[in-house]
């Protein structure tokens, strides 16, 4: 899972950075101008790099949580 960031142009989403694989499946959230849910840059700075440690392997499965319950 990624978290891109994108604007509609002629009906179309366009998404920044590198391109997604063809066939992927995408939820679109549209931002609320009038309020609601909104990341500011630095909080989206934290999601981006959040995810790249996951790329890296930096990350605590749920399986070893759950197992860590029962103990």
């Amino acid at each position: 899972m990624r978290v891109l960031r994108g604007k509609v142009i002629g009906g179309q989403v366009v998404v920044e950075g590198e391109p997604l694989r063809e066939g992927a499946q995408v939820t679109v959230y549209e931002e609320d101008p009038d309020g609601g849910f909104q990341l500011d840059e630095e909080s989206l700075r934290e999601l981006l790099e959040a995810q790249a440690e996951i790329r890296r392997g930096n990350f605590v499965s749920a399986d070893d949580v759950l197992s860590e319950l029962k103990d």
